[in-house]
């Protein structure tokens, strides 16, 4: 069998022809027409007041970190399994970070280990949705209500997918989506800020066109626009644009087909589950996830290193995932856990991610799952 990478950016019809329409359309920047076509899938597709293309998911959080008014010495909550990013974009506006321990069913932040971290200086909670699995939103929710703080949901794994029927993203006052080559729906570098609450969507047009009011003179609200607020340029290139209108249009189509993919991983390692040799992702019954991976989890740090290895022999990328923030040198310097680390850092070490995209085929996963087999035998 040749190589299997780990990822291989989804691909589907039309990235090609919608590219080569927004170069005769002569609008390649920012706001164009493909632009605006995939804000308002988004919009419908997730039932948003708001979507506002970004570079990435991690400007999206950079514009939630803005939209909270976020000041030095502000407390933000969020686990400490994620990506950089997620605690970045309020480092940057000289937040203080409060991590608390996950859930070792789903990896997500324990919802229950939030209340110990809030104090008077917290404005923000950021669930993760790891897996694109959802957080328990309800707690979080009434946390949040109770103690006046705002949710920005980091989900930038969870496009297609939802808790309790409504679209991760949604949920909070602000969400975000990455739509990097990894993800499921991809521009190769991308993301979303989805604007829930509509008192904060002039605010958040004026932070995405570099403190102007450019929006609002080109819907003819105002005569000319000026610097009117902070902000920077966070606008995605129509061209970026014209290839994600392809992928949102086949949005459910390619989640089947992860969800096909996920499925078969799950059920034909069961034997192996049910010998506890490994243990199998969680879905809650609450939570429709959208197979963003599959992971497995070994005995311990040390096997996941063979492992990996040994797949690596067999020509298959397997990886393993987040590092623990608060273990970092960064880490250290802007941030404190609170609460015991029971699981955080235990149960990343044990961790492993296998390949899972929508054009793999059958036969390249039939062939890992013979590996993972031989390994074990």
């Amino acid at each position: 069998m040749n190589n299997i990478p780990f990822n291989f950016p989804a691909y589907t019809e039309m990235e090609y022809e919608y590219i080569k329409d927004a170069f005769q359309r002569g609008h390649l920047s920012g706001d164009g027409e493909y632009t605006k076509k995939c804000s308002a899938l988004l919009e419908a597709y997730t039932a948003t007041s708001r979507v506002l293309l970004t570079t990435s998911c991690t400007h999206a959080l950079e514009m939630g970190a803005l939209l909270a008014d976020i000041q030095e010495g502000d407390e933000v909550i969020m686990p400490s399994y994620t990506f950089v990013s997620t605690a970045n974009a309020f480092v940057l506006r000289g937040a203080f970070i409060k991590f608390v321990d996950i859930r070792p069913d789903t990896m997500n932040m324990d919802e229950e280990q939030i209340e110990q971290a809030v104090t008077e200086r917290t404005r923000v909670i950021v669930p993760v949705h790891y897996a694109g699995v959802s957080c328990e939103m309800d707690r979080i929710n009434e946390l949040a209500l109770h103690y006046k703080v705002m949710i920005i949901e980091d989900a930038a794994q969870g496009i297609s997918a939802s808790y309790k029927g409504r679209a991760l993203g949604s949920i909070g006052q602000l969400g975000c989506f990455s739509f990097h080559e990894t993800k499921n729906v991809h521009c190769g570098e991308g993301g979303a800020l989805l604007v829930n609450n509509p008192s904060l969507i002039q605010n958040a047009e004026i932070i995405r066109e570099k403190g102007t009011d450019r929006s609002r003179f080109f819907r003819g609200q105002v005569d000319k626009y000026s610097w009117v607020d902070k902000g920077s340029s966070y606008l995605l290139s129509d061209l970026n644009a014209a290839f994600l209108y392809s992928q949102l249009e086949n949005v459910e189509n390619i989640k089947k087909r992860r969800i096909e993919l996920w499925n078969t991983y799950y059920h034909q390692l069961l034997k192996l589950a049910h010998k506890e040799l490994i243990q199998l992702p969680h879905v809650p019954s609450e939570c429709d996830h959208n197979a963003h991976m599959f992971y497995i989890k070994l005995k311990n740090l040390e096997q996941r290193v063979q492992f990996i290895n040994y797949m690596k022999e067999h020509n298959i990328m397997s990886v393993f995932h987040y590092v623990p923030l608060h273990t970092s040198l960064a880490g250290k310097k802007f941030s404190r856990f609170i609460g015991e680390d029971r699981y955080t850092t235990k149960e990343s070490e044990r961790l492993v991610r296998l390949p899972l995209f929508y054009n793999m085929t059958n036969e390249q996963q039939e062939y890992i799952i013979s590996v993972i087999y031989n390994y074990f035998s």
